[in-house]
């Protein structure tokens, strides 16, 4: 399931050598990080109108698209930084079978 993700990293990696008006994503890193994080909201903002789309129409079409969105806008910011979604996996694997709030409040001092 990951090879999709190693392939794109492997693509936005490459973008960071591209000229900005050769590609969307080489034109994001030229803009810089706030760009791309205004990117990243807008995605996420989608996705959850989306959401509430799909459970009054019952049809995921829209969500699955916004959906890829958010996570292509979220893997050139993390590309951006010097992260990979390898990293990303890797803290899924951590996380799996660790109850949600136990796992949320190794995060915290306070448990919040």
């Amino acid at each position: 399931m990951s090879d999709i993700l190693a392939q794109l990293h492997t693509v936005l990696e490459q973008r960071k050598q591209a000229e900005p008006s050769s590609s969307y994503v080489a034109s994001l890193y030229d803009k810089g990080l706030n760009k791309i994080l205004e990117k990243v909201g807008e995605e996420a903002v989608e996705t959850i109108l989306a959401a509430r789309d799909a459970e009054i129409s019952g049809s995921n079409d829209k969500l699955i698209s916004e959906t890829a969105d958010l996570w292509f806008h979220s893997m050139v910011m993390l590309s951006k930084l010097g992260a990979n979604p390898n990293q990303v996996l890797a803290e899924l694997d951590r996380r799996f079978g660790l109850s949600g709030i136990d796992e949320k409040n190794s995060r915290s001092p306070q448990g919040e």
